[in-house]
């Protein structure tokens, strides 16, 4: 290995490890697309067209039902972009919001996160619902927004709930999402239901049950 690739591999190691804070997400690369969701052409596209999105403040709500491969999606384009050596973060609401809880300067937690050229938050709707953490919730998103750089973000909400929020503190935290984000729908398979009926079929045969039942 020449001294420009160990440097290369050095970078990409710091990278990914300020972009993912499970190490499992490392691996979810568009290499290891088992090719049942029809809509991972967006995913591509988006990384093949970073430059424009970035330069418009572009980013993406993929919304859908849990277990239908949003997080999957959102970690295969922040792999992408890291071997482009662009910084991104990838985290989710529980984290940030347990995160501004222990940080004595909210402000400089916000400026790290918005470092990052591509900001990915997971889970939008599971944090809990309390005055504080929808303001907090609120403060992340419009910061990214002022901020000019781009935000994906995944959520269980439909479309309808985001569109018609119940209440003015999430009608906020909505429209600022929707004013920066392309909505991308995901309404397949669950696959972490699939793959958990192959795992049990699997454990079936190793048993001997199969027959059994």
């Amino acid at each position: 290995m020449t001294t420009k690739e160990f440097e290369r591999m050095q970078r990409l190691n710091m990278l990914k490890s300020l972009c993912f804070e499970d190490h499992a997400l490392y691996s979810w690369t568009f290499d290891k697309d088992n090719g049942k969701n029809p809509i991972m052409w967006v995913a591509k596209d988006y990384v093949d067209k970073w430059s424009e999105f970035a330069s418009k403040n572009a980013g993406l709500v993929l919304w859908g039902d849990v277990g239908t491969g949003k997080t999957f999606f959102a970690a295969c384009i922040a792999n992408a972009l890291v071997e482009q050596h662009v910084s991104v973060k990838m985290t989710n609401f529980s984290t940030i919001l347990n995160d501004l809880f222990a940080e004595s300067d909210k402000n400089k937690y916000l400026d790290r996160l918005n470092d990052h050229s591509l900001l990915i938050i997971d889970d939008l709707g599971i944090e809990r619902g309390t005055e504080y953490a929808l303001e907090q919730v609120y403060n992340v998103i419009d910061t990214r927004y002022k901020s000019g750089k781009p935000l994906i973000i995944t959520t269980n909400l439909t479309l309808d709930e985001l569109k018609a929020p119940v209440d003015i503190p999430h009608k906020r935290i909505y429209d600022r999402v929707l004013g920066m984000c392309v909505p991308v729908m995901f309404n397949g398979v669950n696959f972490r239901k699939e793959e958990a009926a192959a795992k049990m079929e699997a454990a079936k045969k190793l048993f001997g049950m199969e027959d059994k039942q």
